[in-house]
């Protein structure tokens, strides 16, 4: 949904829109929580009902979607070309579709304007071939496989014009490691509280917790909608402690045998993780063009994935090292502590780079000529 908003807004408001289109879906959430905790506490539902109940409302959404507008053209597909209204044209109309397809034909073949005009029957003649007979199925089907061709180059070309830009990569890397690592969390993290305090002897607050730590990153997602900093400077840095602020948190977790303790830490870990990911949006975007969104996103979360996959089935799965689950976060908290060294150094060169570049500037001749 960020991505799709902050494309038909302008540039300078990328900040913002994106983290008020990330506070909007982290208050959704926060709302499905609180549910979620109110009938688990007073025995509303069953967890098979409420498993129901969710598979009841994601129906209600998918076919909301369903209903929403399709667009009509895009990037790669059913785009605009110069000829295509002629030939469109030539297609739809009946007075005079010999023409319009004659003159499509014609611009098909490749001629140039001056045999346009000089061979006006052997265009008549080859429109006729066009509109009858199986050669015409021929003909389109060498066009879609060529349009396809055409459309995996550009993706290709797309991809590596994007990622050629350092920034742009650095930024990226952090957005595919940081959420395998995000993920890999809350899917294994209430099994950490049940390892922590068994359900059996204690009222559980899970409901509750995700709530507190939706809206907290809520908050903090709205909030870095309007600080003024130079991300491109400070960025890395930021990147680096931060998450090392989240490996401190995974560590407390993991370590501090204590339910509490592991509530809040995961509150301030999830915090951490929708602040940067939101400045990593907004910061990756503005580097693009909105053509381009898609592309870079949808990679970014697929090595994200790629990574989870094989994190999971290096720690989690029987076949792999099948740990327990206090290794398990152990070597979480250690994964987001080795993205934190990376980040910090890289952000610290970032910044002597800049400083050692400003002192190396000579100054303006504008101002040697006043002197």
């Amino acid at each position: 949904m960020t991505v799709f908003y902050c494309s038909v807004v302008d540039q300078k408001r990328y900040r913002k829109a994106t983290s008020f289109c990330r506070s909007v879906q982290l208050l959704g959430y926060t709302v499905g929580s609180v549910l979620g905790q109110l009938l688990v506490s007073f025995n509303l539902l069953s967890y098979d009902n409420i498993l129901v109940l969710t598979l009841v409302l994601t129906t209600i959404a998918l076919l909301d979607s369903c209903l929403l507008p399709m667009p009509q053209q895009s990037m790669f597909f059913h785009r605009r070309r110069p000829g295509q209204n002629t030939a469109t044209e030539g297609r739809r109309s009946s007075a005079d579709g010999t023409k319009h397809a004659r003159i499509s034909t014609i611009s098909l073949e490749g001629m140039r304007g001056e045999e346009v005009d000089n061979s006006r029957e052997r265009g008549e003649a080859v429109s006729e071939q066009r509109e009858t007979g199986p050669q015409a199925v021929d003909f389109v089907e060498s066009d879609g496989a060529e349009s396809c061709t055409k459309v995996l180059l550009q993706l290709w070309n797309d991809f590596r014009q994007c990622y050629s830009s350092r920034q742009l990569l650095y930024w990226s890397v952090w957005w595919a490691m940081a959420t395998c690592g995000y993920n890999q969390t809350i899917n294994y993290v209430q099994v950490l509280w049940e390892h922590v305090e068994p359900s059996q002897n204690f009222s559980i607050y899970n409901g509750g917790v995700e709530a507190v730590s939706n809206l907290m990153s809520a908050a903090t997602a709205y909030g870095i909608g309007f600080t003024e900093v130079r991300w491109e400077k400070w960025g890395e840095l930021a990147l680096g402690g931060f998450s090392g602020l989240g490996a401190g948190a995974l560590f407390l977790m993991t370590f501090i045998n204590n339910i509490w303790v592991c509530y809040i830490s995961y509150a301030i870990f999830k915090s951490l993780y929708m602040l940067l990911i939101t400045i990593a949006m907004y910061q990756i975007a503005a580097d693009l063009s909105m053509e381009r969104y898609a592309l870079v996103f949808g990679t970014n979360n697929f090595g994200a994935l790629a990574l989870q996959t094989i994190i999971t089935s290096v720690v989690v799965d029987s076949g792999g090292l099948g740990l327990a689950i206090i290794p398990q976060f152990t070597i979480y908290a250690s994964y987001f502590s080795f993205i934190a060294v990376l980040f910090s150094l890289r952000g610290l060169f970032t910044i002597w780079r800049a400083r050692r570049h400003k002192t190396q500037t000579p100054p303006d001749t504008n101002e040697n000529v006043k002197l």
